[in-house]
């Protein structure tokens, strides 16, 4: 049986690639989003190690930090929401 990296790894070395979903959450979006804003450039495309895709932790944190906050320029992103989508309504009813 495979060990988890959360066995192998003790928690004072965190993992420097993660997956997809994982990523997501870092940034806490969900996939779909995440997916949107990797294909336009707000978020880093992931490295390859053979044919597996692992997205750079740290790329994540810069590209995050890069964000605009809250009352700041829209972006790409923002034309992405989906009209008569209530969640991505409220979104942007809040802004």
């Amino acid at each position: 049986m495979k060990a988890l990296r959360a066995e192998i790894l003790p928690s004072s070395l965190p993992p420097i690639g993660i997956s997809r979903e994982q990523a997501a959450a870092l940034v806490g979006i969900g996939t779909s989003l995440f997916d949107k804003a990797v294909d336009i450039g707000t978020m880093p495309k992931p490295r390859m190690i053979g044919e597996r895709l692992v997205y750079d932790v740290g790329e994540l944190i810069d590209a995050f930090k890069k964000l605009p906050h809250k009352g700041g320029e829209q972006d790409e992103l923002d034309a992405t929401f989906v009209a008569g989508n209530a969640f991505d309504n409220a979104k942007k009813a809040q802004r």
